[in-house]
This record gives structure tokens, C-alpha cells and sequence, in this order.
């Protein structure tokens, strides 16, 4: 066996040690944001589900770059800039939202799993610390992120990045700064209505940072974990164009990858 097959090999077997990938969102396959638009409920291909979002074309709302992604991820060949812009609603509704959802028939909703993603924002188009932003949800809103002012808080701003389960605040950073790539995996038991947190800053590894929360509704049926953004309006604070860039999109069982980016391609075929 050549040493290159050799190391090829070992390789796997180290991955195969950090988990599993049942669903892989990392923008690698896809040539533009333009790709969204294959899927459709009667012909449900990719690995996304694209239907909420405003009645503008595709490109006003998610675009792809390498510009876009973590660059300590070397995993992921691009990111997704996702908008919210004066067109941004979805099916009359007056919140203003763009969102993607796996499209799998993975187990992503069984046993011990482990939601991955980046998140940064810059100082262009940035979010409103004057309002509730529901970020990276499931439909029940079990565990999310939000930023800004929540609603029924005291004051008129606020600039954390909170994690919630059961919508209580679990851990937070007391600001989201600009060109800062924050890290993260739920670790979701949907067996044992446990969830937890890892987090890291930049290119370091995961660690966890909240230990499983018990008593939390775990309940999904696959298809409602909701990348990208809901904002709620606020009377008295006008709509502006916001921006969000994610990178480094999978889910995974058994134990956890801790590297940025998560497996290679390799791992899986």
C-alpha cells in the first residue's frame, strides 16, 4: 500500500473517531446563491429547503463568496451572506426573515446530535441592537441565538449575542463585534430533552461551555432547524439593510469534531 493510501486512511479513522456528518450545508457544491433555486417542494434536491424569503430574486437575499466563510475554516470552500432588506417578508408576514432548512432524510432529529455553524457580522449592514433577531432556531424555538433588544426587555438597546433553550438565556457574550467569527455546535440529546453548548472564538476548537441543560423540548421532525435570520419588528425603529455570514454548516453524531470546518470531504465518500 502506498504511503500516500496509508495516510489517506489514518485520516479517516481519526474522523470517524470525532463523528459522523449526516447532513452537510457547507456551500461547497454549489456554484452561486442561484442554486438555491433547483429546490422546490416537487423536486426536492440540494441540500437545502429555500422558500422563506421576500419576493425579490435569490441574490438580493443570500449570496456565496470565499469572503464570505471563516477563513481559519479550510474545510469549507465558501460562506453565505444572508440580507434582510426592504423586500425581506415572507408570506405576508411583518416580520422580516430569510432561512434556510436542511433537506435530508438523515437522522438530524434522533439520538445525540451536534448543530455546527459560523457566525460573524461586519460594521456595513449591520444588525439593529434595537431589536429581537432569532437566529439559527428550531420552529418550536427549544435552543436558538438571539441579538439585540428582546422584546419586553428594559431600554431601547442591547448588544449581546445570547443562546437560549426554552427561550431563557443559557450563556452570552455581552457584545457581537464586528469581523469576529464566532463558532458553534447544539449538542442536542433528543432522546434525553437535553442541550448543550460548545464555543470558540476564531480558529480555536470548540469547547463546551454550557454542560447539557435538562428539561428542554427537544422536538423536531427533521426539517424545521431554521439557518439564517427572523427579525421582529419595533415601533419607532425603522427597517435598515442588515447582513449575517455564515460558514462551517453540518450536523453530526457521536462524539464531536472540535476543528473548525469539521471533517473533510474525504470522510464521507
Amino acid at each position: 500500500m502506498k504511503t500516500s493510501t496509508l495516510l489517506a486512511a489514518a485520516f479517516c479513522g481519526v474522523a470517524a473517531v470525532e463523528g459522523a456528518v449526516l447532513w452537510d450545508g457547507r456551500f461547497n457544491d454549489f456554484t452561486s446563491s442561484a442554486d438555491l433555486n433547483k429546490w422546490s417542494w416537487a423536486n426536492q434536491v440540494g441540500p437545502y429547503q429555500y422558500y422563506i424569503h421576500g419576493s425579490g430574486t435569490v441574490n438580493r437575499y443570500i449570496n456565496l463568496s470565499p469572503d464570505y466563510k471563516n477563513p481559519n475554516d479550510t474545510v469549507s470552500k465558501q460562506g453565505a451572506r444572508f440580507t434582510l432588506d426592504s423586500t425581506a417578508y415572507w408570506n405576508g408576514q411583518t416580520m422580516r426573515r430569510i432561512e434556510l432548512i436542511p433537506q435530508t432524510k438523515a437522522a438530524i432529529n434522533r439520538g445525540k446530535v451536534f448543530y455546527h455553524f459560523s457566525i460573524s457580522r461586519r460594521d456595513s449592514n449591520a444588525p439593529s441592537v434595537n431589536k429581537e433577531h432569532q437566529i439559527c432556531f428550531f420552529e418550536s424555538h427549544f435552543t436558538e441565538l438571539k441579538y439585540g433588544w428582546i422584546s419586553g426587555e428594559q431600554g431601547a438597546a442591547n448588544p449581546a449575542l445570547q443562546w437560549m433553550t426554552n427561550q431563557r438565556t443559557q450563556w452570552k457574550l455581552s457584545e457581537w463585534k464586528a469581523n469576529v467569527w464566532h463558532n458553534f455546535a447544539y449538542e442536542i440529546d433528543f432522546s434525553g430533552n437535553r442541550v448543550g453548548l460548545w464555543y470558540s472564538e476564531g480558529g480555536a476548537d470548540l469547547k463546551q461551555v454550557v454542560a447539557p441543560v435538562g428539561g428542554v423540548s427537544t422536538s423536531s421532525n427533521g426539517q424545521d432547524w431554521h439557518l439564517g435570520v427572523l427579525e421582529l419588528p419595533r415601533s419607532g425603529y425603522p427597517n435598515t439593510n442588515e447582513d449575517y455570514y455564515f460558514s462551517g454548516v453540518f450536523i453530526e453524531d457521536g462524539a464531536i469534531t472540535t476543528k473548525i470546518g469539521g471533517p473533510g470531504e474525504f470522510f464521507w465518500v
